[in-house]
């Protein structure tokens, strides 16, 4: 990834561009050549931060770079380079993030954000000397800040005479009502489609038949991509709960809660892809559970207890089945079996063989608890709510949840999660949107004020910082209580939707 790319892949691109002409480049082929040309812009930038710019190596870049755009706009029209959270956008068409381009792609997400620089965008075909002026501001941007470095790189631009380059900064994170709107839009078709495919292929397991894997592991990377651009309304949109499909429901929640908290803590695109399948299907022995006992009104008898509680080892089973029709990896087997067995492994099922609890086990485990215990069920009809649930797999080591684990699983989701119904001082009705992004103001969250104070109810509400102060520097509102959504008649997931 470091070198120049060899001549004879460019000249490939440029044979498909030419045939192509004024017609338009379709999606697939725009992807494919997007990916030749953010390789070359890697290149190019790569190879004139660590040369001189009269070496050969960096002309060659320059070239190859300046030749492909060009190509570019001959092809499709125009060329557009943009950022947009952790995607790259290459003419309204997503470059897709593996292995192989992995170093690229974080390479020049960097340097465009550190220059303030969120699109660009060719008036016309650059020169090697147009895109040699851009890219010595990229590699060593003037300013303290992204807005100043913007500015200056514009004044750069006009004083050399450089005016091909359209450039635009990154989108603001506002309160735009449309852009909530549309956030919103995006994080229920992301869900709708989750819960919908997760029953298909649970449905599908459960009559023997082979799952669309392919179409799981598109659910995946749709979660994986919201959770990455936006995690507040995908995470809001899991206190909808639906009790009749509280089994498809489950399973797209604690994938959700996993993947944004292996973002927590730390972990790369990638594995988020790998984290959310595994928790997608750390249920999925109770396909093998009869549906009477999986859905039964009542309190179970013993027998069927251990039916249920069997379902960790008929998931390994029923994937180690599926193993042979398509690719499970080795991590779900192991994510089915462990996530009841807690922390020291007093849970269930026992096992001699394994001496500690994998990773992503750790993360199922407490994500799986949390939605658990915040859900109505068959046989767990009173749910706990959201705050009470924290506290207990914080406070109580029988729990057996990963201290580190669930210490970031409160960060994720603060002192008050996301949907608890909360009383302030004003006597205002609040539901908890997100975590205050103030790391000291972890018990002050961001709340959707949903009645005045006579408990009137109000919809949608309006969104009220807690972080907020008056001018003598006091905290104007203040949450003194956590509340009962079924006391009041609020169904907490309307306010999601």
């Amino acid at each position: 990834m470091t070198g120049t790319p060899p001549d004879g892949r460019l000249s490939g691109v440029a044979r498909n561009t030419q045939a192509l002409g004024a017609v338009g480049l379709g999606e697939g082929t725009v992807r494919r050549i997007g990916r030749t040309w953010v390789t070359a812009f890697y290149v190019a930038l790569r190879n004139l931060k660590m040369y001189p710019l009269e070496n050969a190596v960096v002309q060659k870049g320059l070239e190859d770079l300046t030749k492909l755009s060009a190509e570019l706009i001959d092809g499709d029209g125009e060329c557009e380079f943009r950022l947009a959270g952790e995607f790259l956008f290459l003419n309204a068409t997503r470059m897709k993030l593996d292995l192989d381009n992995y170093t690229s792609f974080s390479f020049l997400l960097n340097r465009c954000r550190d220059a303030g620089v969120g699109q660009i965008r060719f008036v016309d075909r650059p020169t090697v000397r147009d895109w040699t002026v851009l890219l010595s501001f990229l590699i060593n941007p003037q300013g303290k800040t992204a807005g100043e470095r913007f500015e200056l790189l514009n004044t750069r631009l006009n004083e050399t005479n450089v005016g091909v380059f359209d450039l635009a900064p990154p989108p603001e994170s506002d309160d735009n009502p449309e852009d909530e709107g549309e956030a919103k839009e995006r994080a229920k078709r992301t869900y709708q489609q989750s819960v919908t495919t997760t029953k298909e292929v649970l449905n599908s397991v459960r009559m023997g038949q082979s799952p669309n894997v392919k179409k799981i592991k598109r659910v995946v990377q749709g979660i994986v991509d919201q959770i990455l651009t936006d995690e507040t309304s995908l995470v809001g949109l899991t206190t909808i709960r639906d009790y009749d499909d509280y089994t498809f429901t489950h399973c797209v929640n604690v994938s959700i809660f996993s993947i944004a908290l292996g973002r927590r803590l730390g972990l790369t695109r990638l594995q988020l892809y790998d984290l959310g399948f595994t928790a997608l299907f750390h249920d999925i022995g109770k396909s093998r559970v009869p549906i009477d006992i999986i859905q039964k009104p009542d309190a179970l008898a013993e027998e069927e207890w251990r039916l249920v509680m069997a379902h960790p080892w008929l998931g390994v089973l029923a994937l180690f089945q599926l193993r042979e029709q398509s690719e499970f990896p080795y991590r779900s087997m192991m994510v089915a079996y462990q996530h009841h067995m807690k922390r020291d492994l007093t849970g269930y099922p026992r096992s001699l063989r394994i001496a500690e609890m994998t990773f992503y086990s750790k993360i199922v485990a407490v994500a799986d608890a949390f939605d658990a215990a915040t859900s109505r069920r068959v046989y767990t009809t009173v749910p706990l709510s959201p705050a009470q649930v924290l506290q207990e797999m914080r406070d109580n080591p029988r729990r057996g949840m990963d201290p580190v684990v669930v210490k970031a699983f409160v960060a994720l989701l603060g002192i008050y999660p996301v949907g608890t119904l909360v009383v302030l001082d004003s006597f205002e009705l609040a539901i908890v949107h997100a975590v205050n992004p103030i790391p000291e103001m972890l018990s002050r969250p961001i709340v959707r004020i949903i009645s005045d104070d006579l408990g009137n109810i109000e919809h949608p509400g309006r969104l009220f910082d807690l972080a907020e102060k008056d001018e003598a520097g006091t905290f104007k509102k203040s949450i003194i209580k956590t509340a009962d959504p079924e006391r009041y008649g609020i169904k907490v997931g309307d306010y999601f939707v």
